[in-house]
């Protein structure tokens, strides 16, 4: 600053986010209302036997009862449960691993309760970099897989057991730390490369990811947003990070080439997740599912158009701040498989209790915004 220049004035407060913790108590799902009082509400004084809010709540007991007793759910780790079939996606028919893992966190469920401590076993061991067949699971495919297959299956389900783990507060382990570091490093050298300006190849009549070409992952992603430590340590890396997920999202769906095949990456993120607010009202779920995530990542508050995606969130809630749900939403129901661990977490949620979800996870948003809470 120049001596004798004025000095500026000092950056207005955030607004405070009115959150209405009365109304979730009587109309949340269990785990929510628990969840609500400690990590938006943040009531410091709370009876240790309140957790049990969330160890009661019948659907989690289920997804909890259908682990095997090798840890693992349903001899898969990305599925989610589909009705298709005659299963029954409310009984969370072929759920894998990693969804349900992430699922029973969101539920409030603590890593050391018998389910995570069982699993955790098989998500550190799919961290480690080797190509072992006998850990690539529903993505094998029919039949056994080839070298191509096996690592490329690898590398997803090692990016999906560090989200899991992350999310689950392992970010100190150095098992995790040493993975999330090789994982990000291999991104940060794409987004820093020529590949990253022209990252698909013409194979046949069909655009695919080069070989050089490593966009970053919802797993990566979603890994980031649990590790504040870690990305504190890496911020240039962030800072290129977030170049990437501004830009506009290419037409091309990412592909890459796995042997002789042509496979789909819908988990990879090549642009801006949230470009706007029509996709908002499209996918509501998905929407809230990138809001929260960017907001975890640190990066939301830096962007005009994800803060005021945010906004119209707040804006569509009455004067009691319960969201409802307006006019112009197209979808309550996301097909994005990514949001199902998180949305809805009630199998059977009506009006009120979809309106209790989105309500909670605006009240999530606005506290890793540092949004003051004014609970009412």
């Amino acid at each position: 600053m120049t001596p004798g220049a004025p000095v500026p004035p000092p950056a207005p407060a955030p607004e405070a986010v009115t959150f209405p913790l009365s109304w979730m108590l009587e109309n949340a799902i269990s785990p929510l209302q628990y969840r609500a009082s400690t990590d938006i509400a943040r009531l410091g004084s709370l009876p240790s036997s309140f957790s049990l809010l969330c160890y009661c709540y019948p659907p989690a007991l289920t997804l909890a009862f259908r682990q095997n007793l090798d840890g693992v759910w349903g001899g898969s780790m990305l599925s989610i449960p589909s009705a298709r079939g005659g299963g029954s996606a409310e009984h969370f028919d072929g759920v894998g691993t990693v969804s349900a893992v992430r699922r029973l966190l969101e539920y409030g469920w603590d890593r050391e309760s018998p389910p995570l401590v069982r699993a955790r076993r098989i998500l550190f061991r799919l961290l480690a970099e080797d190509d072992d067949p006998s850990f690539v699971f529903e993505m094998a495919g029919k039949g056994a897989a080839d070298a191509a297959t096996v690592h490329h299956a690898r590398g997803i389900l090692r990016e999906a057991a560090a989200a899991a783990l992350a999310q689950a507060g392992y970010e100190a382990d150095p098992r995790l730390r040493g993975a999330a570091r090789r994982i990000v490093e291999r991104v940060d050298a794409y987004l820093r490369s020529p590949a990253a300006e022209k990252p698909f190849v013409r194979v046949g009549n069909q655009h695919v990811l080069a070989p050089a070409a490593a966009p970053p992952s919802i797993y990566m992603l979603a890994m980031l947003a649990y590790m504040p430590n870690f990305r504190s340590e890496h911020y240039d890396i962030m800072e290129r990070l977030y170049a990437h997920l501004i830009q506009p999202v290419p037409r091309a769906v990412p592909a890459v080439q796995v042997g002789k095949r042509i496979v789909e990456e819908p988990h990879l993120v090549m642009g801006d997740p949230l470009p706007h607010r029509n996709a908002a009202d499209a996918d509501v779920p998905g929407a809230l599912f990138w809001l929260e995530t960017l907001a975890r990542l640190g990066l939301l508050r830096r962007n005009e158009n994800w803060s005021k995606l945010f906004d119209r969130f707040l804006d569509d809630r009455d004067d009691m701040g319960v969201w409802r749900v307006p006019k112009r939403t197209v979808s309550m129901r996301s097909a994005n498989p990514f949001v199902w661990s998180a949305f809805p977490l009630d199998p059977r949620a009506g009006v009120d209790g979809l309106a209790a979800e989105v309500t909670f996870r605006i009240g999530l948003i606005a506290r890793y915004l540092g949004r003051p809470i004014d609970l009412i």
